[in-house]
């Protein structure tokens, strides 16, 4: 098996698009109307406009309903992420912190209210494992 994507369902396809490629720099594909994907490094962020859902898999998701999911994204510089998403105008959740594990992070909210983690690990720890 492998992991494919993770999908974000929205109302708003333009600013949940805008917002990922702001805060990764990288230009969405646009393989279907209403839908777009992110290619990250090892992963895809799908976005989905709600109509899509509606239209064939039955309601199966509501947009900007998420309260449990974070989607988490390892940058080299989270101050440098930070200054580029507070200059776009998107709110911070939480400032950039150094966690006890020695992380540091930046929480950010989505167009939708999907919260985002932007993290950097030390230097000399390995990057491959968690």
């Amino acid at each position: 098996m492998k992991f494919a994507s993770v999908r974000v369902v929205t109302r708003n396809l333009e600013a949940q698009v805008e917002f990922y490629q702001t805060l990764s720099g990288i230009e969405a594909a646009r393989p279907a109307d209403g839908f777009a994907e992110i290619r990250f490094e090892g992963a895809v962020l799908a976005i989905s406009s709600e109509d899509l859902i509606r239209r064939f898999n039955v309601g199966a998701a509501v947009a900007a309903a998420n309260q449990s999911a974070i989607l988490e994204f390892e940058v080299e510089d989270v101050d440098a992420v930070c200054d580029r998403m507070h200059a776009s105008g998107t709110p911070v959740v939480m400032p950039t912190t150094l966690m006890p594990w020695g992380n540091r992070s930046l929480l950010l909210r989505d167009p939708d209210g999907n919260l985002v983690n932007l993290f950097s690990r030390p230097e000399g720890r390995d990057r491959r494992r968690n």
